[in-house]
């Protein structure tokens, strides 16, 4: 089993077009890096190192929603 293709599989929903539309958005931190957010649960997914530089590829290619700030909502 190729464990590279089965987290892809895992992770799809990301840039399939998820229920709600911006549920998933592509945070440009500070530090220069890429992170997946998740704006229903209000917290970074979860991607492995491995593959969220392709992760992020396809969402971009699908068209998700990118940001320098903060996407989520205030805690507490």
């Amino acid at each position: 089993m190729n464990t590279r293709m089965d987290t892809l599989d895992r992770l799809s929903p990301l840039w399939e077009g998820p229920a709600v539309e911006g549920r998933w958005v592509i945070w440009r931190v500070s530090t220069g890096e890429s992170l997946v957010f998740d704006r229903e649960l209000n917290i970074p997914c979860d991607v492995d190192d491995v593959v969220l530089g392709e992760v992020i590829r396809r969402m971009r290619e699908a068209g998700a929603p990118e940001t320098d700030a903060y996407p989520g909502r205030p805690c507490g």
